[in-house]
């Protein structure tokens, strides 16, 4: 090397972590899962309540649809404290009975929660309370988790 070279040096400031090892992508080797999205996660909490009542109720939810949504439809004179995080569509002659949840409001009453509050049990409560006004039962007479706190299930809106 010369000396009037410049001098090549590392420039280790700013060097961060990164790669297929760390962020997956379309490099990360097959079997290592990929992250998945919010979206993703919340449906995967849905699909394991669901079919934990299932479980409990089989012949009672067999012919019940679950959906998920983002937001729901409210009407022009809503106030926001009054915004539902699951819907009930009862069983008409063309349709099955639906229970809707909205993953929009159950993410915001998380964040705004005074105590700290999981998305599954706001998720999971919601659901109970969907099916008891769908099978015409009280919310505890539905959740049959063996170790329950009541106040997680208290106060929980009805929609």
């Amino acid at each position: 090397m010369s000396p009037d070279a410049p001098r090549r040096t590392r420039d280790r400031r700013e060097r961060k972590r990164g790669g297929p090892w760390i962020v997956p992508g379309p490099h990360t080797p097959a079997g290592v899962p990929a992250e998945r999205s919010r979206r993703e996660r919340f449906d995967a909490l849905v699909l394991r309540a669901v079919a934990e009542l299932e479980t409990w109720w089989p012949a009672e939810l067999a012919e019940v649809e679950f959906g998920i949504e983002e937001v729901p439809w409210v009407d022009d004179d809503w106030r926001p404290e009054e915004v539902p995080v699951a819907t009930l569509v009862r069983r008409s002659s063309h349709h099955p009975a639906r229970i809707v949840v909205y993953r929009l409001p159950i993410r915001t009453r998380v964040h705004r929660a005074s105590r700290p509050t999981l998305e599954s049990d706001l998720v999971y409560a919601a659901l109970i309370h969907q099916v008891a006004e769908l099978l015409d039962r009280t919310p505890a007479e539905i959740d049959k988790r063996p170790t329950r706190d009541p106040a997680r299930l208290a106060g929980q809106p009805s929609g």
